[in-house]
């Protein structure tokens, strides 16, 4: 059996391996968009284009409260965060990003100051006009100390709730 063996020749194959390694991909189209934007076994859903789902919405003036007693509670409230008496924080639920960030500004001026008279300010008459569905301007006169102060506000209806988009003190 041994002589068997040595007699024959064996022929050796060399059979080329099979490339391991993943073809290599151009960068155009590793960021080119795919014909279906969901994934096999995944939730299809597709949160790129429906941001205006969560963006505010705009309230009719007859879903909206009054805004009369919202304007004279706001003015005082505004008045008293720029003097410092009140955090900022607590009327930022009624107002607008610019707002908020005037008034907390107006706040850091005041405490940077420091106490002048911890006597709160008088809201003596407020007037609401609403020169478009959903939209109210109003102005409040404000008594603050010895100086008589006047408050320009424009609240927009957003998500069934005044909010203060503009506010001028002088």
């Amino acid at each position: 059996m041994s002589s068997a063996l040595a007699s024959s020749p064996r022929r050796v194959h060399v059979v080329p391996l099979p490339e391991s390694r993943p073809p290599v991909v151009p960068p155009d189209e590793v960021f080119a968009r795919k014909e279906s934007e969901f994934v096999q076994d995944s939730l299809a859903l597709d949160f790129l284009a429906r941001d205006e789902l969560f963006a505010h919405q705009l309230s009719a003036r007859a879903e909206l409260p009054d805004p009369a007693p919202l304007v004279a509670a706001l003015a005082q409230a505004f008045v008293e965060v720029m003097a410092g008496l009140r955090p900022p924080p607590q009327v930022s639920r009624w107002t607008s990003p610019e707002v908020y960030a005037a008034l907390c500004r107006r706040a850091a001026v005041a405490t940077r100051r420091g106490p002048a008279s911890r006597r709160p300010a008088v809201v003596r008459r407020v007037r609401v006009q609403e020169p478009a569905d959903g939209v109210v301007e109003a102005c409040a006169v404000v008594i603050q100390q010895d100086r008589v102060r006047a408050l320009a506000l424009r609240l927009t209806g957003l998500d069934r709730r005044w909010i203060v988009t503009e506010l001028s003190v002088g």
